[in-house]
């Protein structure tokens, strides 16, 4: 399926880049060694081709799904072939015992990119759920960085969010606080990291949630109101991959707002998708009438569709990669805008931070009201509201 079309472009964001500067990327990727973690999800997976496709010395992929790995490895050999360089994968939580064990076994890597993270905002509705986002999306950064720091990594590369400019919701303000981290620890090592927007049918997403619902004869949900910027899976791997390869420390890269990137509403994308399969989006007015239509409905080519306005925790109504306050560069690539940073961050807030979520796990024991309270202490004007309604209790 066209990607492209269904997100309202014609064009690759970022094909002037790499061809600006295609013998230098070759030449590093083709002459280092790589760790990516978290590298069988999407955005894993795009990052791990573009690193394999330059023929690295080394590429390690960690990752905790071992079907997503194993479709990995078969993908890759069954488009790309063979390296000479080292090529493996391994089935590992990074908070794990085992993990520590692989990289005191073998923990040399000039590159390490963290692609792991909980990414959804639904993840915020439960105590027990919000701390494995804190500590995926936070602690274990702060390990893997302390354990590449110890080995002598050249870069760590760490995907952010465009949720973390100005975060409403938990998940943006948990990466909001893994970049103050990310501005300790530069101290130490060379770090970079990228924000980006929604990788368009990425595992799942809603868009990806179209792919099944149609394959199991159901009814299509998705916000008229909430309005999203995309990339296909390919760009966010090459995002990734020339900020970690070319960003300076501290940088955060971004794709460039213009003609080719704008807003667009789920519920558009929803009706283009439809139209690309052969189907008319039909709009019904309850879940209740979509759920009965679908059988009668498809048969004259037609697919229900429930478009409400978006009412759940943590919910933007459209993205930003920067804030007002942050210092851009627009100037080095062409496509690709970065966000300059000093190493500021608050020395005390950040070991009080993982004081107490460290006191709440050895406890066993914290309040969703607790961890929303240290991530307002945490981030300044933090506009997350608590509506008590979650993507959970909808279709």
């Amino acid at each position: 399926m066209n990607y492209l079309s269904l997100i309202d472009r014609t064009e690759k964001l970022f094909v002037k880049d790499l061809e600006k500067n295609k013998e230098e990327l070759e030449h590093i990727v083709s002459n280092s060694s790589f760790l990516v973690l978290g590298g069988a999800g999407t955005i894993g997976q795009a990052v791990t081709k573009e690193i394999f496709k330059r023929n690295p010395k080394k590429l390690h992929v960690v990752d905790i799904s071992e079907n997503n790995l194993v479709e990995l490895v078969r993908d890759i050999r069954s488009s790309m072939g063979y390296i000479e360089g080292d090529f493996k994968t391994f089935v590992l939580d990074i908070a794990s015992i085992e993990y520590d064990a692989f990289i005191e076994n073998d923990g040399q890597f000039d590159y390490v990119l963290n692609l792991s993270a909980l990414k959804h905002v639904r993840s915020e509705k439960d105590p027990f759920t919000l701390m494995r986002m804190i500590e995926v999306n936070i602690l274990n950064t702060i390990k893997t960085i302390d354990q590449s720091i110890k080995n002598g990594t050249k870069k760590y590369f760490c995907v952010s969010t465009d949720k973390a400019a100005n975060p409403v919701n938990m998940m943006g303000g948990s990466k909001r606080i893994m970049e103050m981290f990310l501005m300790q620890k530069s101290k130490e090592i060379t770090i970079s990291t990228a924000r980006f927007a929604n990788v368009a049918f990425s595992d799942g997403s809603l868009l990806h949630g179209f792919d099944q619902r149609i394959k199991k004869l159901q009814p299509i949900a998705a916000p008229s109101d909430v309005k999203r910027y995309f990339v296909i899976p390919e760009e966010s791997g090459e995002l990734c991959l020339m900020s970690c390869i070319f960003g300076e420390n501290r940088d955060i890269y971004f794709p460039k707002l213009d003609h080719n990137l704008h807003l667009i509403t789920f519920s558009k994308i929803a009706e283009r998708y439809l139209k690309t399969i052969g189907y008319e989006a039909y709009l019904c007015e309850s879940e209740d009438e979509a759920r009965a239509s679908v059988n009668e409905l498809a048969k004259n080519k037609k697919w229900p569709c429930v478009f409400t306005e978006s009412n759940t925790t943590g919910e933007k109504s459209f993205e930003e990669f920067f804030t007002e306050k942050e210092t851009l560069d627009l100037d080095k690539h062409i496509n690709l805008g970065i966000v300059k940073n000093d190493p500021i961050f608050n020395e005390d807030n950040l070991i009080t931070f993982l004081n107490k979520i460290h006191a709440f796990r050895e406890q066993k024991k914290w309040t969703k009201d607790e961890i929303v309270s240290l991530f307002h202490f945490m981030i300044q004007n933090f506009g997350h509201i608590e509506t008590h309604k979650y993507l959970d209790s909808k279709m």
